[in-house]
């Protein structure tokens, strides 16, 4: 089981690696691109960082607080 793990994650980051080789070429050639490509790729890119920035509010606000215990409110009675 291990060396099937081994291999998901060896693949994985072969991939991760390939996306990004990818991903710096096509912002290598970005200056010499049509204008509609342009926009194109600043949608995706744009579109890309706002899901990432909407996990990581997400995480930080659900899973940084360690849920304990809380304490009970209990109405003000008048003197």
């Amino acid at each position: 089981m291990g060396t099937q793990f081994s291999m998901a994650a060896s693949n994985f980051l072969q991939e991760m690696r390939s996306v990004g080789e990818r991903l710096l070429l096509k912002l290598q050639r970005l200056p010499q691109a049509e204008p509609v490509e342009i926009v194109a790729f600043s949608v995706i890119l744009l579109f890309t960082a706002t899901v990432m920035l909407l996990l990581l509010v997400a995480c930080s606000c659900c899973c940084a607080q360690p849920r304990g215990r809380k304490a009970q409110v209990r109405p003000v009675t008048p003197p």
